[in-house]
């Protein structure tokens, strides 16, 4: 039996792939990237069917946060010439919430600069949710704040947010090269809250801050530990001004390799292509819908994305079809054993769904870790994790845009 259909089968049982397997994917050759897109599709399909779930970005506080996260334009010192502004009234976060939900959004993602909330901030998020859930009822509203302190993603909760998103971003042992002012133990401290306070607990990670494969099967075995309902995968968005803004590692077939790990050892959990798309899968997008079942719609926190309806018809054009809020956003036996929290709760009798989910999911998953595999060529493979997406004056910067609509400013935003 070879690579591919050791994980396929593996995916289809939920079961574990070993690291060994998981790092086979990420040296697969160019000439078989369409068999591993394929593999992980099959997986895909078997828990989520052909929906993809929309998820819609407000960026209610932009800029000038205190942390030192390398790859981030919002960083302390960050040189980068992005929007600044202090927290958005909750009815003008409620009226960028609405273009996005009207655009075929079904999860919103409210986001704010800085360490972590103070209890005051806590109570200005729940009075947006409050005003999101007003107009519409059925939005499922996710907070990503930063480190929670004790209470805080109860009090979420009790607000009506259905979930809260803090990525792990890289390994663990690779942490302290892109962030010193907080640790890699306060990040997954801060999942495990969102998990104790019955949140659907969302956490992924950045690719292409110059890390080995290694540190990339770390980190998702790490997600996998977690057991988060949703998990973005970012591709590395260089910007100017930012201590990263040389590191163009990527290419098209790389990220796919990528998202075909995570969807192997994640299979049954929403992976999301999120910020970076477009810069780094660009005419690809379309091929890594056929391993993640969800994405963001329009622009992301600093940077443009494509337009909203060119998302909304490349999901057409590839065959798939936009979860609709009636629809179940977890596999079953997820989806029951998330009973009672946030998104997801609609238990639409036989449906495998798209994603999101919430509170703690489904109990025992298998870690079996199979026979070795047989048929992948990697002898003359160049290492991944070391290739470039090509030389200086090859990396496409021309696809960084700042984003210079939506909140914070009088311009509409992209939906």
């Amino acid at each position: 039996m070879d690579l591919l259909d050791i994980l396929t089968d593996k995916g289809l049982r939920r079961e574990l792939p070993t690291r060994e397997e998981a790092l086979a994917v990420l040296a697969t050759t160019d000439d078989q990237l369409l068999d591993v897109v394929a593999a992980a599709g099959r997986v895909r399909r078997q828990w989520f069917g052909r929906r993809v779930k929309l998820n819609y970005l407000v960026n209610l506080k932009s800029g000038l946060c205190p942390e030192d996260c390398s790859y981030c334009s919002q960083r302390l010192g960050s040189k980068a010439e992005i929007l600044k502004y202090t927290w958005l009234k909750p009815d003008q976060a409620a009226e960028a919430a609405a273009a996005g939900v009207a655009g075929g959004a079904k999860r919103v993602c409210l986001v704010a600069s800085g360490r972590g909330p103070t209890d005051r901030d806590i109570d200005r998020v729940a009075d947006t949710i409050a005003a999101i859930k007003d107009a519409d009822a059925s939005v499922e509203v996710c907070a990503c704040l930063g480190l929670l302190s004790d209470n805080q993603a109860e009090r979420l909760k009790a607000a009506g947010a259905d979930a809260y998103n803090h990525n792990l971003n890289t390994s663990e042992s690779t942490y302290g090269d892109i962030t010193t002012t907080h640790t890699y133990a306060d990040r997954v401290d801060t999942v495990a809250k969102a998990h104790g306070a019955g949140l659907s607990a969302c956490s992924g990670l950045i690719a292409g801050m110059g890390e080995s494969d290694e540190d990339l099967v770390d980190v998702v075995f790490a997600l996998r530990e977690l057991d988060p309902d949703s998990v973005p995968v970012n591709f590395l968005i260089p910007f100017e001004g930012t201590p990263l803004a040389e590191e163009w590692n990527l290419t098209p077939q790389r990220c796919l390799r990528i998202l075909a790990m995570v969807r192997f050892v994640c299979p049954d959990i929403e992976v999301r292509i999120a910020g970076g798309r477009e810069v780094h899968l660009r005419s690809m997008q379309p091929l890594g819908l056929h391993i993640a079942n969800s994405i963001f719609l329009g622009d992301y926190l600093t940077s443009e994305g494509q337009a909203g309806q060119a998302d909304l018809d490349m999901i057409k054009d590839a065959g798939f079809e936009v979860e609709g809020a009636e629809q179940t956003t977890l596999p079953r036996h997820r989806a029951h054993a998330a009973a009672g929290g946030g998104c997801g709760g609609h238990q639409e009798e036989g449906a495998c769904g798209t994603g999101g989910g919430c509170g703690t999911a489904c109990g025992t998953v298998c870690g079996g870790h199979g026979e070795a595999p047989e048929a992948v060529e990697t002898a003359d493979v160049e290492s991944a994790g070391t290739r470039a997406a090509g030389t200086e004056d090859e990396a496409r910067t021309d696809l960084v845009r700042v984003r210079r609509r939506g909140a914070g400013t009088e311009l509409a935003p992209n939906a």
